[in-house]
């Protein structure tokens, strides 16, 4: 599929109402909607990193509920055990890191996996430690760390607290 039956079909799905239609519409540079569309933001060094925005190579509801979905299937082919061990969710205060947050829970929880979150902002290392002393399977953090303001992240970790690779 091309980047612009791509953009054609997100159009003719996104509620007129949706920020995301908005933004799309408004896109008027081909080289612009080309690079939201060419391809799909990638699992790259431990999780997905991107500009936030409509596209599939842009961080948005529907790349991240796509990542946590993937690490749901995941942790199921894992069993039972390790669905209740369940995961942590962390995140910081980058636009729509909190709104990730619970989208990535709300769809872990679909799954049948125990999520965890924290009321509120949380630096990378006590998500680490709070995957090893709940004994969770895993955990994510929503974050581009040191990346540009207009990045967003999705970072995997696995039950020792360490990155996923």
């Amino acid at each position: 599929m091309s980047y612009t039956e791509k953009a054609d079909l997100w159009k003719e799905r996104l509620d007129k109402n949706d920020p995301l239609y908005a933004e799309l519409t408004a896109v008027s540079e081909d080289a612009e909607l080309e690079d939201r569309f060419y391809k799909d933001l990638s699992f790259g060094t431990a999780g997905l990193r991107g500009k936030v925005g409509v596209g599939t190579n842009r961080m948005n509801r529907f790349t991240v509920g796509r990542a946590a979905q993937g690490i749901a299937d995941y942790i199921l082919k894992q069993g039972s055990e390790a669905c209740k061990k369940g995961v942590v969710i962390a995140h910081d205060p980058r636009h729509f890191s909190a709104e990730f947050s619970r989208l990535t829970a709300l769809i872990l929880a679909a799954n049948g996996i125990r999520a965890y979150t924290f009321p509120d902002l949380r630096p990378t290392p006590e998500l680490a430690f709070m995957i090893r002393h709940l004994g969770c399977i895993s955990g994510i953090n929503i974050t581009a760390s040191h990346n540009p303001r207009e990045y967003n992240g999705f970072k995997a970790y696995w039950e020792d607290g360490c990155q996923v690779s």
